[in-house]
């Protein structure tokens, strides 16, 4: 036993451990040890919080052939998955399937269950909402006391308001559905933690089901609660679709929104540029380069390989974990001129910022709306938007799934 654990240690001594810190000297770029890695090559390993040592994905087209590959599985419950954090490692059993943890036409299956509302057309019909929801947390802004916090008063709320909107869940609970989404978001979530948001999320939205089933309203909840009745899925597995959604649904475009408009603060000539435009197609490639430079997914997607692959001179061997690390790869030397530079200009279409393949961001449509209105909206109305606080003191969310600020104290 001894000796089998001394030639595992020896085997994997200089590995390093992930996720990395990022430098304070520029908070948005990803960690310097990962950049470095990625400039070396594509794949390398790294140790995670149980001591495994899953390979990580850091170059751009590596993560693109290996996220559109059938032999990588998202599936949870295969031997060797690099699970994000004890608690995600605690729940799976307990976790009912859903779009996030299957694969193939499983995964097309939930897929299918959820891509109505987030079509292009359904979310265009959405933009006048959006508008409005905007106009008015910025009116608020401007009519209250200063310093004001972006987070708190444009960036939580206005995806918050839409997600619940399209799924049907009551805004006035977002207090609720907030904290034990923060939970799932948590780097150092424990098991118990774990537990109790998942199970306090699932009893949130059976009720919900439950009520839509009498009760049925032109909202996702109800087409969900429309096939529990059918007997396509079960009522955990409905729980679990609403749950997903609800949470990705607000936390990424919120912290896209408070980080961005960070990022456009301390670059004053990409301010100016947004600010200055009518024109929408230079509005929406602005948006993508803003997804590329920024990459709020931080410390992975994870999958693991199903079958041998060979990649890049590597070997990935069946049941060895993968972690995708969206950051090295919209910065990847390789595949973006100068990707440090924060360039409005740049055609940035391509990047990875919604994941690539089958399990790419089924709300990516909506995502891009709300962005697209807020960023456009908010330096046109505040021009003069500036960051209340020194730099140094903003506080990052290094300890989230979704990297952000906790708060953005802003004056005009």
């Amino acid at each position: 036993m001894s000796e089998t654990l001394t030639e595992d240690t020896a085997a994997t001594a200089g590995i390093p451990d992930y996720p990395m810190l990022r430098s304070a000297a520029c908070p948005f770029a990803p960690p310097p040890e990962i950049t470095r890695m990625g400039r070396e090559r594509p794949l390398s390993r790294v140790r995670i919080w149980d001591g495994s040592t899953p390979w990580l994905v850091t170059g751009y087209e590596a993560f693109k052939q290996l996220m559109s590959d059938p032999r990588v599985s998202v599936n949870d419950h295969v031997p060797g998955f690099p699970h994000w954090n004890e608690g995600m490692a605690a729940i799976k059993d307990s976790r009912p399937k859903s779009l996030f943890t299957t694969d193939g036409e499983e995964h097309s299956r939930y897929r299918r269950m959820l891509t109505k509302p987030f079509t292009f057309k359904r979310v265009e019909a959405l933009r006048p909402a959006i508008q409005q929801i905007t106009d008015e947390h910025i009116d608020s802004i401007l009519a209250g006391p200063q310093p004001a916090d972006l987070v708190a008063g444009l960036a939580l709320p206005v995806p918050t308001l839409m997600i619940s909107e399209m799924l049907g869940v009551p805004y006035g609970d977002h207090e609720f559905f907030q904290r034990h989404a923060t939970v799932n978001v948590d780097r150092f979530a424990t098991k118990e933690q774990a537990e109790e948001s998942r199970s306090g999320l699932a009893r949130y939205l059976v009720e919900l089901v439950k009520k839509k089933m009498d009760e049925p309203a032109e909202d996702l909840v109800s087409d969900i609660a429309e096939r529990v009745r059918n007997g396509e899925i079960d009522m955990r597995e409905a729980a679990q679709l609403g749950t997903g959604v609800l949470i990705a649904g607000h936390e990424t475009s919120a912290n896209m929104i408070s980080l961005g408009t960070l990022a456009l603060l301390e670059n004053p000539e990409q301010f100016a540029l947004l600010r200055d435009t009518d024109d929408p197609k230079v509005v929406a490639s602005a948006i993508e380069e803003l997804l590329r430079y920024l990459s709020i997914i931080q410390n992975g997607q994870r999958r693991v390989a199903i079958d041998d692959i060979e990649i890049a001179g590597t070997t990935v061997r069946a049941g060895e974990g993968l972690i995708f690390d969206l950051a090295p790869a919209n910065w990847d030397e390789k595949a973006w001129d100068q990707p440090e530079n924060l360039d409005l200009r740049r055609p940035a279409n391509q990047h990875v910022g919604f994941g690539f393949g089958p399990h790419q961001c089924v709300g990516q449509q909506l995502a891009r709306a709300e962005l697209q209105i807020v960023f456009h909206t908010l330096v046109r109305r505040i021009p003069t938007l500036r960051l209340a606080i020194p730099f140094d003191d903003v506080e990052f969310k290094h300890d989230r799934l979704a990297y952000g600020l906790y708060e953005l104290p802003v004056a005009w």
